[in-house]
């Protein structure tokens, strides 16, 4: 843990990151470092109970509310997701990715719920973001780092459906898109809320106190301020505890909208390691969460997806690694990043989870040096 504290240091001396709460718990043995303040102006240092934009470490808290609706039998992995998303159905597909948005064949077969699951369902964003096709989806799918800035679901979702799908369903992973989706597909097989739902299911019972999709005035002074790197090297306000999560957004983002502290997280990956069970009540079966967190991409699939995947594969809502490129790629782990600066992976053979939460918004889809810092000593 020196190691990691000094690590840690480094990168707030140097202004890299105002601050960093970081938690490696291993079985019983949990350790926490605190390093920097909440801002720039260190009005409060970095607390373990400090509140962090976890950006696209939601991605498995909404797919493992899937999985749970899955086992009630209220939809299935192979069924078509149009039943409860008519706005999805047939779908147009570009001839080629490289073709004009206009060159468009109808899709060879529906899009399932496990198209969504594993982020195959065609839209959403490819290593090349050149592509003329992604170019519409980017007028749609807006920064989940703003929530505010996106429609309501009911609208956002009559926008995608006039998108083009990139791949036919189910023959390329692409990023982002469909873990909102997903959220969308709870709330209307529920009748409830993505928030309503994750509260009752996922949060209440795990204990996680702190996670919503809003920060409540009783709480914000323990609300992070998130930043963005400037041109010049320094960084420039992106929120403030007072902005875009101090409501409820029109669009809860299933791909990246909760707040949460390292405390919470670690709850949801302890139910996770435990086969789907926390506080003697079960959440998900073991079968579920095996799903969740084994591969489900092929060779080339995960070479589609190099940019975000280093080669690596996808379970449900995160990688899974499935070749030791680098220190800290052991088989089986499972996790991934967020785009306001966290990280949070898992590693069952080990029972270790490693949580990295940070203010600063990543630049592009590489993990930054201290992420991998992180990685490196935490593994």
């Amino acid at each position: 843990m020196t190691a990691l504290h000094d690590t840690l240091r480094r990168y707030v001396d140097d202004g890299t990151v105002p601050g960093a709460v970081a938690l490696v718990a291993r079985g019983d043995d949990v350790e926490v470092v605190t390093v920097g303040h909440a801002d720039t102006g260190r009005t409060a240092p970095m607390a373990r109970d400090s509140l962090f934009r976890i950006a696209s470490i939601t991605k498995p808290v909404t797919a493992a509310a899937v999985l749970m609706l899955v086992e009630e039998g209220r939809i299935g992995l192979d069924d078509p997701v149009d039943a409860w998303l008519p706005e999805l159905a047939k779908p147009l597909v570009v001839r080629t990715p490289s073709s004009p948005p206009d060159d468009l064949v109808p899709a060879v077969r529906p899009i399932t719920v496990e198209d969504l699951l594993s982020s195959r369902t065609g839209w959403g964003f490819p290593s090349d973001f050149s592509l003329p096709a992604v170019g519409a989806l980017f007028e749609v799918q807006k920064d989940g780092r703003a929530p505010q800035a996106c429609p309501a679901p009911d609208t956002w979702l009559a926008a995608l459906a006039r998108v083009p799908l990139l791949y036919q369903p189910g023959e390329a992973w692409l990023y982002h898109t469909s873990s909102d989706l997903q959220g969308v597909l709870i709330a209307r097989v529920s009748g409830r809320s993505l928030p309503e739902f994750l509260a009752e299911r996922v949060f209440e019972p795990l204990g996680m106190r702190d996670t919503a999709f809003e920060v409540p005035a009783g709480r914000r002074d323990r609300f992070t301020t998130s930043y963005r790197p400037g041109a010049d090297g320094t960084l420039e306000v992106a929120d403030t505890p007072d902005g875009e999560w101090s409501r409820l957004p029109a669009f809860p983002s299933g791909g990246g909208g909760l707040v949460s502290t390292a405390d919470d997280y670690l709850s949801f990956a302890r139910m996770l390691l435990a086969g789907g069970e926390a506080g003697g009540r079960r959440l998900l079966t073991p079968t579920s969460v095996s799903r969740m967190t084994s591969n489900h991409l092929s060779a080339r699939q995960r070479e589609i997806g190099r940019l975000f995947l280093e080669g690596q594969g996808w379970g449900y809502g995160a990688q899974v690694d499935v070749m030791p490129d680098q220190p800290w790629n052991v088989p089986g782990r499972y996790g991934w990043v967020g785009g306001t600066g966290t990280t949070a992976h898992l590693v069952p053979a080990t029972g270790t989870v490693a949580l990295l939460l940070t203010q600063v918004y990543m630049a592009n889809p590489t993990p930054t040096p201290l992420m991998r810092d992180f990685w490196r000593v935490a593994r």
